[in-house]
């Protein structure tokens, strides 16, 4: 548990509630946003990994799902279908944003501050114009190290973002992560070439993605 729950940190609360299904999460997500519409709530960024999961956005393509039967939440998301498990780091800012309209903007900020992560770790990650997320892109080829898919409902955001620390990468093999067939997903542990863990990254996502959002919130 961080030792910042329940605390305000730059205008956010910051909750870690540790491994959590995605159903739960989702509920906790919904709840959250409905205080912080209603101003009983503050905005909130959630920490979490989850047990093994596929979670489909509104623009997944039946053939970009798994072909063996394994269960896929299909979610209110924007972005196509991805994977969360264990090893990863996945953040919910529940925020409103100053902006309501300007999403992108959001996006980009969170973006940031993943890059900054992991350019503190020696790791080359960068921005691709073209596709959201954060990337690694080199002589090996273009690999994604972070997912991006947010909804914004009346003027707050919720989903979020999933930074690949030390998964276990064979389980995007079943998928087309995010729906892109000429790319690889990577992690942390595989681009150092060492086992890293979530304590020692998780500090600095949180600082990282704090400072963002004190940009961009209300």
């Amino acid at each position: 548990m961080s030792a910042s729950e329940g605390t305000l940190v730059q205008e956010t609360a910051v909750m870690y509630p540790g491994i959590v299904d995605y159903l739960t999460a989702w509920q906790l997500q919904r709840d959250t946003l409905d205080g912080v519409v209603a101003g009983t709530t503050p905005n909130t960024l959630i920490l979490l990994q989850h047990p093994s999961v596929y979670t489909a956005g509104r623009m997944t393509r039946l053939d970009e799902r798994p072909q063996d039967g394994t269960p896929v939440i299909d979610v209110d998301r924007g972005g196509k279908i991805t994977w969360h498990g264990l090893g990863q780091i996945v953040g919910y800012p529940i925020v409103k944003l100053k902006n309501r309209n300007d999403v992108v903007s959001f996006v980009r900020e969170v973006e940031t501050a993943l890059i900054e992560v992991c350019l503190s770790f020696g790791i080359p990650a960068e921005r691709y114009c073209e596709r959201s997320g954060v990337w690694i892109r080199d002589a090996k080829g273009d690999r994604k190290i972070a997912a991006i898919g947010m909804r914004v409902a009346k003027g707050v955001t919720m989903h979020g973002f999933a930074l690949n620390v030390n998964p276990d990468l064979s389980a995007y093999s079943r998928i087309v992560p995010c729906g892109i067939s000429d790319a690889d997903v990577t992690s942390m542990a595989q681009e150092l070439g060492r086992d890293i863990t979530i304590e020692e990254v998780l500090s600095l996502v949180e600082s990282s993605i704090l400072a963002a959002l004190s940009k961009v919130i209300s």
